[in-house]
């Protein structure tokens, strides 16, 4: 079992960090060169090659899914193929609505807006984010009281991509204006491996088809992770004195960051361990659990839970989390009696 440590850094977390500072040199610039999310790729080309045909900028666009998963790429990809240009923002960053009129006002004709972590534009923003994508105007009211008027300032056409890892946050007057919806979903091993040999490429690093594939399986189902975990690899390679990353070398590297066979780190078997261990396999609410592992409810809830689900090993019920009889393999701990029962129930028993 590894050691804990609260004080470390996540290396396996998919929000982006200081370990991403190359993250720019390796974003793939056009639709052939990004990998996975094929549906997502084939139906934006055909959005994209119909809005070219007319002549029009393509219809507003929102991103969503886990972090990690290329949803600024794909904002990039989109600005490419379309021959125009992209402004980057978020949704923190825009505080007040003359903030989000002073963007819009400079936009050319036809230019790609991205808004990260759309969700958390405050209220009075989206408000006027509405007639902006509906009529490309912005509503300004002059005055106050009674001599308070309205006055409409056209914009010129541009395409909004939104992106968010929790759609479900966003409002429905703002989710109805999108006319396009993508769903990123979770890379399989093969997909990832074919990005950490594009990206060892990229990066001038040797890596045998042993070393990607060890990268891309402990990789979380997340390009951003197998990219920072390749240099990370590099490092321990390079200081063993070796040109080559094969896949023993990545093993013995990845496992000296604590971070094992399914791309587990201390962080995810200390939340595991807790329900396991201190409420008896669960249910254990998600307040109580984040107290006991001394970490934020909404880190647990979206950084760490949705992979946790992706492998059977934990459940979300109404009265808590349960951990599921494959977590306690993976742990090495013995199904309780007690437990048992409770798995039965959930449909997880022998």
């Amino acid at each position: 079992m590894f050691e804990d440590d609260y004080g470390e850094e996540r290396l396996i977390t998919s929000t982006k960090s200081e370990y991403d500072t190359e993250e720019n040199v390796l974003r793939p610039k056009t639709m052939e060169e990004y990998v996975g999310q094929e549906k997502v790729k084939e139906n934006l080309s055909v959005y994209m090659a119909a809005a070219s045909s007319r002549g029009e900028s393509l219809d507003h666009v929102l991103l969503y899914g886990p972090p990690g998963l290329g949803k600024t790429t794909l904002a990039h990809i989109i600005a490419n193929t379309m021959g125009t240009q992209i402004k980057l923002t978020s949704g923190p960053a825009i505080e007040r609505g003359a903030d989000l009129a002073a963007i819009l006002t400079n936009l050319n004709e036809g230019d790609v807006l991205f808004i990260d972590e759309i969700h958390r534009l405050n209220h009075a923003v989206e408000e006027i984010l509405y007639s902006a994508m509906e009529d490309y105007a912005l509503d300004i009211i002059v005055g106050k009281g009674p001599s308070a008027r309205n006055i409409r300032f056209p914009l010129k056409r541009f395409t909004l991509i939104g992106a968010t890892t929790r759609a479900g946050m966003l409002s429905s007057p703002l989710r109805d204006r999108f006319g396009i919806l993508c769903r990123l979903e979770m890379y399989s091993p093969e997909e990832l491996k074919q990005i950490v040999t594009r990206s060892a490429r990229t990066l001038g690093i040797s890596v045998d088809e042993g070393g990607s594939y060890e990268i891309a399986r402990r990789s979380r189902g997340t390009p951003r992770i197998a990219n920072r975990l390749l240099k990370r690899v590099r490092d321990f390679s390079h200081v063993a004195g070796s040109s080559t990353v094969t896949k023993e070398q990545a093993g013995r590297a990845l496992l000296k960051m604590e971070i094992d066979e399914l791309g587990l780190d201390d962080t995810d078997r200390k939340l595991l361990r807790a329900i396991i261990e201190k409420f008896n396999g669960g249910p254990a609410g998600l307040d109580t659990l984040a107290a006991t592992i001394n970490e934020d409810v909404n880190t647990i809830e979206d950084v760490y839970e949705p992979y946790l689900m992706q492998l059977g090993f934990l459940a979300r019920t109404p009265r808590g989390r349960i951990c599921l009889k494959g977590a306690y393999e993976h742990m090495g701990i013995t199904v309780s009696e007690s437990a048992k029962k409770q798995l039965t129930l959930f449909g997880d028993g022998e």
